[in-house]
Order: structure tokens, then sequence, then C-alpha cells
């Protein structure tokens, strides 16, 4: 499992630590149990993502939306175990869709097996979540179900594209309800099961859907801006395979007349760039780009509102440490 503070916690509080330090590893115990099967290949099938590991950044934020209430409360972990798994069961379905030959430094599920495996998987890791969600009680059942539904309409949409004259709105719409959507539900039911008040419990809501959507931007300026020991892959890897990232969509709606502007939107407009000199000349061009400057702007701007959204919670050390997440994704960029 990830240090605490790779994910971008600040704890100063060494009590605070220890105790979601706890709930995770129980969290990751329970979730080596709850994909066992009776086949054995499905075992190891379902099991290939859990054991490459991953940030697990739901159960985190389980954990820390629980401190809000009592973070040993018996259906926390189960909480955060059906987070976990409804994520990695959209893994397994991403990476065919995407034709991804590698998952977390690791070959992905459908290239060790097959598409039609993966996709299995996928529908079983779902369904084991389901599961568990059933002993948390019909609301938990009915939140996992419509986080499931915006899931699946956030994939659509990328699926189809901009259907409007705006595509830097439709890719924000995408995020918030394939990566916020996912994270709201984890630090709603980190609240929700630690025994959280209902104000405190909406409050971690809205804090997890937007610290997600801001999460996720700033991975997408770390592939154009970082080298690959601090993004973990090859940089540019998203313009080669032509993924419309909020630099990329900034610099082509740009008027700016400028020689280098002009220059990379000609690049950017031709679709994926595979050729290795353009490639190269691309993201040399929008690491100075006004477009990657704004789109710094935009993942800080969606940072301090996340910070904003917590403002009505107690002054505690969870909370600060919830305050810590803002403040490294509005940096891990700069």
């Amino acid at each position: 499992m990830a240090g605490l503070t790779s994910i971008g916690v600040d704890f100063v509080d060494s009590v605070l630590e220890a105790s979601v330090l706890r709930t995770l590893g129980a969290v990751e115990a329970e979730l080596r149990l709850s994909v066992e099967s009776a086949d054995p290949f499905v075992t190891e099938a379902a099991r290939h993502l859990v054991d490459a590991g991953g940030k697990r950044f739901r159960p985190l934020l389980v954990a820390l939306g629980a401190q809000f209430g009592d973070p040993s409360a018996p259906l926390v972990v189960p909480a955060a175990v059906v987070m976990e798994l409804t994520h990695l069961a959209t893994l397994y379905h991403d990476d065919v869709m995407d034709e991804a030959a590698v998952r977390r430094g690791a070959p992905s599920a459908n290239s060790r097996w097959t598409n039609s495996v993966a996709i299995l998987v996928g529908d079983y890791l779902f369904a084991r979540a389901a599961d568990i969600a059933a002993d948390l009680g019909p609301e938990a059942v009915r939140l996992q179900a419509r986080t499931f539904a915006r899931l699946v309409h956030g994939q659509i949409a990328e699926t189809v594209g901009p259907r409007t004259d705006d595509p830097v709105a439709h890719y924000l719409d995408v995020i918030s309800e394939k990566t916020g959507s996912l994270i709201a539900t984890s630090a709603r039911f980190g609240g929700m099961f630690g025994g959280a008040t209902p104000a405190h419990i909406e409050a971690l809501a809205g804090y997890g859907e937007t610290i997600g959507v801001a999460f996720q931007l700033s991975d997408d300026l770390l592939d154009i801006a970082s080298d690959s020991v601090q993004s973990g892959k090859t940089p540019g890897t998203d313009l080669r395979e032509g993924v419309p990232t909020l630099p990329v969509l900034y610099a082509l709606a740009s008027d700016d007349a400028d020689a280098a502007s002009v220059r990379l939107r000609e690049i950017l407009a031709a679709g994926p760039v595979t050729d290795d000199d353009l490639h190269a000349e691309a993201l040399g061009l929008l690491r100075e780009s006004p477009a990657l400057k704004r789109a710094r702007e935009t993942v800080r701007t969606y940072a301090e509102e996340a910070r904003s959204q917590l403002a009505s919670l107690p002054d505690t050390s969870s909370r600060r440490a919830l305050e810590s997440l803002c403040d490294f994704i509005a940096d891990r960029t700069n």
C-alpha cells in the first residue's frame, strides 16, 4: 500500500495516522477475502488488481470521513471495501475499452487473459460490492447503485464525445461523473458509517466530489509537466494516445496568435501525436504554453473549492488532514 504522504495527506497527529492506517490495513485484508471464489481461476483473476496495489484513495477518504464520528464503528471497513471493489471493477472495464496492456505496472487482465474474461471479472467485482453493500443497509445499496449509474453515464459521455460546442465543459462533466462521484460517495460512506451528523456527511460528500475532480485534473497535468518518476508513466502518454486532457482542450480553444500557440494548435488538431519528433515538439510547446498555466489555475480553483467545503466541519486534525490534500493537489503540478 502506498504511503499516506505519497497520496498527499499530511498527518501531524500520530494518533490520527495510526487510526487511519489500522482502517486501511483491515480494508486490505478484507479486499482479498471478498474476491475469493469457489473457482480458483476466478479468484486469481479477481485478485489480479487487488494484488497490484494502488493508492487506495477511496478507502482513505472513507477512513478520514469516519473520523468525524467513530472511526472504529463496525461498518466503516466494509463500506470502504465496497468503494474499492467498485473502483477496481471499473478498471477492468476501462482497460478493455482503452485496449490497455499494462495496469499498475503489471499486465492488464485483458492482455493476460482476454477482453471477455476482463469484462466478466469486472462484473464479478461489481456483484461482490453489491453483496457487501446489502449488509450496510438499503440506503447504502441505493447510494452505491446511483454512484455506479453516474460512473456509467460518465463513461458513455466520454465514449460518445462532446454533443455541444463546449468540449471543456463536457470534459469536466465526464470527470465529475467518472471520478468525482465515487470519491464523493467514499467520503459520504465514511461519515455515514462513522456516525457523523447529516450536515457533516453532506460537507464530506461535497468535498469528495470536488477533490476527486481536482486530483484527476492534476494527474492530467502531470502527464505533460512531470518526468516519468513523478507521474509513474512516460510523459506525454495521453498526447500520444490522442486523449484530449484539459491542457490540450485549452490549447485547442485558444485564439492566441503567437507562433508557438499557432504551431501547437496545428499539431494537436491532427489527432494523436504518434510521430516521435512531433510528439517531442508538442510536449515542449505545451509545457511552455498559456494553456498549461490556465489548467494549473483550474486545478487550484477546484482544490480551493474543496477546502471551502470543509469549513463547516470541526477544526480537528482530521479536517486538517483533508485540507492538506488540497494543498498537495494544488502544488503537485507546479
